[in-house]
Order: C-alpha cells, then sequence, then structure tokens
C-alpha cells in the first residue's frame, strides 16, 4: 500500500497543520526507545507444547514496513531452545493427538483464509484442507485424530421483495439498501455485517466436505455484549460428542449476557442444553474420563461487573459446583490435569497473570509466581509447560517451565525459549516501572505505576502523563509497553493506574462503578496524580492527561471536572451516553450502567456524559478517533469538538484513516498517536492556560 513508509511520515507531518505550526517529531536516537525503533519490534504468542512434549510451534509477528500491516508465521522450536525456525505463513496451529501433524489457519484457495494440515516429518507434506467462503475458527482436533472441528459463519439473508420494474438494458442503477432488522448489525473490525449464524463444523483431517453439526437459527459462542466473538468448545474424549457454549433462543439478538453450554450428539444430532441456571456460561473443557465439564462464568446479575468462577458440572447435567468459590478472579484458558484430579486456569492479579490449579474437591492454589504477565499456557503430559511472558522490561518470549511435583510449591523460574526483540533493546537504555499503591475517597487502596526516564534525576522536575486504560472493566498491567517506553525516552514520568472499575482485584472492587461510571474512578484518578506529586519531581505545570475508550470517557471527564492538566489527549471518547446508545455496536453495554433506559428516565444519562461539563473545560484538547470505528464512533468525538470550537477551547480533531476502534493498529498510526500526542503537549504544556473564547 505505502511504496515508501519514511517518505509517507515525511508528507503527512509536513500537510497536516495544526494551530499554532505543531510538527509532530521528536529527536532519533539509538540508544532510546524513539518511534524510530517501533518497526523493528516483534510478539510472538499461541505456544503449543507437541504431545511428546518435544517441541513448540508458535506464532512470531512483525511489522510489514511497505504495506502498513502486521504479518504472522508460525516457528517452531524444540522445548531446550534449539532449533528455533520459521515453519510456514499461518497462525493458531494445533498438533494432532499423536504429534505427527499440526492444524492450522493460513491464507488459502478461493479467498481469505483456510484450514491446512501439515506433516511433522522431515518431508513436511502439506494438505490444504478447506475451501471456504468465509474465515474458519476455533480450530480443534478430534481425540483419534480422524477429524477437524472448527467454527464458521451460515448466511441467512433478511430479503425485502418489493416489485421494482427492471432496469433497462445497460443501465447503471444505485445499489439496493441495505435491509436491517436486527439490533447487532454492525462490529468493530468487521464493518456491516451480513444475517446469519454461527456454527460449528466437522471435516475430515484428510479433507472433505464440511459437515454443520450445530445446525438452525442460532450461533455458538458466548456473545457477552451481542458481538460474535471466539467460541467455547470441546470434544468429549470419545469423540462422540461436543459441548459448547452459546445461546438457542429465538430472541438471542436481545438478550443481554446470557449464554448457556450444550451437548451435541455428533451422531445423531441431537442437542441438549447442559446449564440450567440463567448467566453466562463459557469456555468449557472436558476431563480425561470424559465424565465432567469444567466450564466459567456467573449466574445472571444486574451488576456492572462480577468475576467469573470455576465450574463443573457431570455430562449428564447433575453436579453442577464452583471450584474457585472465594477466589474471586476470573478464569481463563482452562485446562484439565491428565489425572483429572483438577483444572489448571490463568487469571489476572493485581496487575499480574500467573497458572493457578483448582482442585476438583474445591479450594485454588498458585502454580507459578512473578510480576509478570503469563498467558498462553500450554501444559504437557510430561509435566513441561510452555507460555508466553512478557515484563515491564521485556517483550513477549516463548518460555518453558516445569509444573510443581507437590502440592504447595510453586514456580517462579522461567527458561526462555525465544530472543526475538534481543537484537532490536541491544544498547537500549529502557525504563522501568515502580509499583505504587496509594488511598482514595472511602479509603480505596488503589494500585499504579510510575514510569520514569532512564536518565531520571529526582532532583530535577518533569512532565507527567496520566494515561487511562479502557473498558472501562479492563487492567492495565506489568507487561511491556511501547508507549510507555516512548513517552519515559522522551522525558516524560508516565502514572498508569487501576482505578475502582478495573479488573483482577475482585468483584467489589470492579463493581465500584455500578451505575456510576464515571465516579469513584476519577477520585481513584486524581489521589494517583497527587501521590506522585507528593514525591517532588513533578511539574505540576506541565501535566498531561490521555486515554483511549474508556480511557476517553475518563480523561474527557476528567477536564470537565478539573484544570490542573496543562493538556489533553483523548482518543475515541465517548462523551454523550443517550446519542452512544445508537451508535455503537455494543448497545447493549449501557444496560449495566443506567437502571432505567434514557427514554423512560434520561438525568442520569446526561448526568454521567462528558458534554454536560464541557462548559467547565478550559484545558487544550486533542481529540483522535478512527474513521472506521464502529465501539465510540466518530460522532462522539464531532460533539465534543464542536463544543469546545464553540467556546473557544483550543481544540483539533485527527481523524485516522484505516483504524477500527482505537488510533495504532497499523504501524505508521501507532508512531503517529505518539508524536501527535507529545506535539500538542508541547506546546501547551508551561503555558499560561488561555482562557474560554481566547483561542487565536
Amino acid at each position: 500500500m505505502f511504496s515508501n513508509l519514511r517518505r509517507l511520515l515525511r508528507i503527512s507531518a509536513a500537510t497536516l497543520v495544526l494551530p499554532g505550526a505543531l510538527v509532530a517529531q521528536e529527536v532519533p536516537s539509538d540508544s532510546l526507545l524513539t518511534v524510530g525503533h517501533y518497526l523493528d519490534l516483534e510478539s510472538v504468542g499461541e505456544p503449543k507444547l507437541s504431545p511428546d512434549g518435544a517441541r513448540v510451534v508458535y506464532t512470531r509477528r512483525w511489522a510489514n514496513k511497505m504495506d502498513d500491516t502486521w504479518e504472522t508465521a508460525l516457528w517452531i522450536t524444540n522445548a531446550d531452545g534449539t532449533r528455533n525456525h520459521f515453519l510456514t505463513k499461518g497462525s493458531n496451529a494445533v498438533w494432532s493427538p499423536d504429534g505427527s501433524r499440526i492444524a492450522y489457519i493460513a491464507p488459502g484457495d478461493p479467498k481469505g483464509t483456510q484450514i491446512f494440515v501439515r506433516w511433522m516429518d522431515s518431508e513436511g507434506a502439506t494438505s490444504q484442507v478447506t475451501r471456504l467462503t468465509d474465515a474458519p475458527s476455533d480450530l480443534k482436533w478430534s481425540p483419534d485424530g480422524k477429524w477437524l472441528g472448527f467454527s464458521g459463519f451460515v448466511a441467512k439473508p433478511s430479503v425485502w421483495k418489493i416489485d421494482l420494474p427492471s432496469a433497462p438494458e445497460g443501465a447503471k442503477w444505485t445499489k439496493a439498501p441495505r435491509y436491517v432488522d436486527r439490533l447487532h448489525y454492525r462490529q468493530d473490525r468487521r464493518g456491516y455485517t451480513d444475517p446469519g449464524f454461527v456454527h460449528l463444523f466437522t471435516i475430515p483431517a484428510d479433507g472433505g466436505t464440511p459437515r454443520d453439526v450445530t445446525p438452525g437459527d442460532w450461533s455458538v459462542g458466548g456473545r457477552f455484549y451481542g458481538l460474535a466473538g471466539a467460541v467455547g468448545w470441546a470434544w468429549t474424549p470419545d469423540g462422540r460428542s461436543i459441548v459448547v457454549d452459546g445461546l438457542k433462543e429465538a430472541d438471542a439478538d436481545l438478550r443481554y449476557r446470557e449464554s448457556n453450554l450444550y451437548v451435541i450428539d455428533l451422531a445423531t444430532g441431537a442437542e441438549r442444553r447442559l446449564t440450567g441456571t440463567k448467566g453466562f456460561w463459557g469456555s468449557p473443557s472436558v476431563s480425561p474420563d470424559g465424565q465432567v465439564v469444567a466450564f466459567s462464568g456467573f449466574a445472571w446479575t444486574t451488576d456492572t461487573y462480577h468475576a467469573s468462577d470455576l465450574y463443573t458440572i457431570r455430562l449428564d447435567g447433575t453436579g453442577m459446583k464452583s471450584l474457585s468459590a472465594g477466589f474471586d478472579r476470573s478464569p481463563g484458558e482452562l485446562s484439565w490435569a491428565p489425572d483429572g484430579s483438577g483444572v489448571y486456569f490463568t487469571s489476572e492479579d493485581r496487575g499480574a497473570m500467573n497458572l493457578n490449579f483448582a482442585s476438583v474437591g474445591g479450594g485454588v492454589r498458585g502454580i507459578t509466581t512473578g510480576v509478570h504477565m503469563l498467558a498462553g499456557v500450554s501444559l504437557g503430559a510430561t509435566g513441561i509447560g510452555t507460555a508466553v511472558r512478557t515484563t515491564f522490561t521485556q517483550p513477549t518470549n516463548i518460555v518453558r517451565f516445569a509444573l510443581p511435583r507437590r502440592a504447595g510449591e510453586t514456580v517462579s523460574t522461567f527458561t526462555s525459549l525465544t530472543h526475538v526483540n534481543d537484537d532490536v533493546l541491544a544498547g537500549k537504555r529502557v525504563a522501568d516501572a515502580e509499583e505504587i499503591w496509594y488511598r482514595s475517597t472511602g479509603g480505596a487502596r488503589v494500585q499504579g505505576w510510575i514510569v520514569k526516564p532512564p536518565s531520571f534525576d529526582p532532583a530535577k522536575k518533569y512532565p507527567l502523563i496520566l494515561e487511562i486504560h479502557g473498558g472501562p472493566h479492563g487492567m492495565y498491567n506489568v507487561g511491556f509497553s511501547y508507549m510507555w517506553q516512548n513517552f519515559a525516552a522522551n522525558g516524560y514520568v508516565v502514572l498508569y493506574t487501576n482505578p475502582r472499575g478495573s479488573t483482577g482485584y475482585g468483584s467489589v472492587f470492579g463493581n465500584a462503578i455500578n451505575r456510576a461510571y464515571p465516579s469513584v474512578d476519577y477520585d481513584d484518578l486524581m489521589a494517583g496524580v497527587d501521590s506522585v506529586i507528593g514525591r517532588g519531581y513533578i511539574d505540576s505545570k506541565n501535566m498531561f492527561v490521555s486515554g483511549c475508550s474508556g480511557g476517553g470517557v475518563l480523561s474527557s471527564w476528567v477536564i470537565g471536572h478539573t484544570n490542573r492538566f496543562a493538556a489533553a489527549a483523548v482518543r475515541c471518547p465517548v462523551i454523550d451516553w443517550l446519542s452512544f446508545s445508537g451508535e455503537t455496536d455494543i448497545p447493549f453495554f449501557l444496560k449495566g450502567f443506567f437502571e432505567k433506559p434514557f427514554w423512560e428516565d434520561p438525568q442520569p444519562w446526561l448526568k454521567q456524559s462528558s458534554l454536560m461539563y464541557v462548559g467547565n473545560v478550559t484545558t487544550p484538547t486533542l481529540l483522535m478517533t478512527g474513521v472506521l470505528d464502529q465501539r465510540t464512533p466518530m460522532p462522539q468525538t464531532e460533539e465534543y469538538f464542536a463544543a469546545l470550537k464553540m467556546r473557544g477551547v483550543p481544540t483539533a480533531i485527527l481523524r485516522f484513516e484505516e483504524e477500527w476502534h482505537g488510533t495504532s493498529s497499523k504501524p505508521s498510526n501507532f508512531m503517529r498517536t505518539q508524536l501527535y500526542m507529545m506535539s500538542w503537549f508541547k506546546k501547551y504544556g508551561g503555558m499560561a492556560r488561555p482562557a474560554a473564547g481566547s483561542e487565536p
């Protein structure tokens, strides 16, 4: 797409003129992580340990500097880290049960991505086994290795027939209108979606015709906010049945946070609902003896947030019980122990992620420990595990670890099998993070991190950036962040925190903004800023606030409630909950935050909208949103911009091309996001605040 990326960046910087002749630039450096090094950074993911524990296949991702895209390929390494090499283009690899083959997804004929099978001997014979018109997902082998299962889309067009006269021969009439009769008819990163359903299919591993095993007008896959996503499903060990999450209800499009588990008999097609309690149940995993299903979820609630629990239920639908009662952290990546004694799972906790184990008799214990993010765990029968690990100073790598042999033991030592960014970081001065805890209103204890420039001197004064996470039910973590590193390389101190409403701290903490978003989360952010200022090295006239999505909600709320920040970069915000409800792809999101719909009681909707406080804003505000954004669409940004402009507050919009939700999915747009923010901050930092109406 781009013939010369650097030339494009020069042209973009030259042609985009902002008030006061802003220039988006930073000083290049060979020893700091400036944006010039961003395109060299790679990432790894999806490690899969072979059944014999000898090899690991994983996905490697890098920037295509010419086409401004991210590309992926499968690599493989021995479990001791030797013979690490490229395997084939593709991703989402899964080993066959006997380890002789892998199945994976890669571009193929007739279009898009397809399923391939590669023999893992020296010949490496490879076959394309599907020729689908829609991309397959959620790929799994059958226990006997003869079949592959996957999810795929089945179209069911909505048709409105009218008696339109035939067009004259050769005429070029306007395309017929898109007929919409569903609440969820668009989705971020997909656009306007065709009507239809997501089903599960099986296909012979040697190729053949896919068979739809969940036919009918319903979709597999739990839909938290009504949107299609990953499908949780598993084979039973005898290969005769599958267990899958989804919602087989005629009005599923209008159900909020509901999902069930179903058992499908593959021989007869008979389908049976497994879970009886109304709730959001998903991610089934069948025990080695085929008698019990582990899964995660929670009973239906009006709470905005509730941590999931780990449950088991017998395959006949009896004996549902929680294995993680009192743990109060949401489980993910469920994997049974080979002897059926319990279930391994990962969970977020206080900015980190580790592996845990829940016994079938109840009770949870930690398996790994460490201030890191450990995800994508793949466990073998030999007692070896692999995972993706990242820390604040280290980007993602594939690591190996040994599972504890005795209860009570934990793992804190990991062997890195990859070193994909050692060359990029060689000779670079990398910033580190200081973990802090501080008190906020109501006595709340809040966690955050301070990122300091690599050459930090506590005797000096530094500008501060408060960066706010989205969600709002999300969690900033201790993993590597090029954004933080780049800000620090340019001399900023960065504060990022997990205010109330964040995940990783339990249901009560996460639900603290129930029916009140924003509210105490704002208090927590300001208390964090006060805590950092109290350390004596912040220039209080050079403080800035920014955030995207939920961070855009809060950054716009912040500048409507305080003028302590010299400038703001409000990215992909929601500023008007009433209009947002009809503009977003997740209209059900608002069910958790307002007791009544706005047509019954609009006052709470107005009270919680940043737009209602725009009359207080004096902070110069840069607005940044992707032109394709379906989550927090451009009209939200435009409403806020118009109000600021009419009030005379210094403001500008950056409309990011080829971006959905967020402004950084394209490699060049990440760099632009960083440079434009810092350029805006430099323009207004330390300056006397212009009065509203006095913009030159």
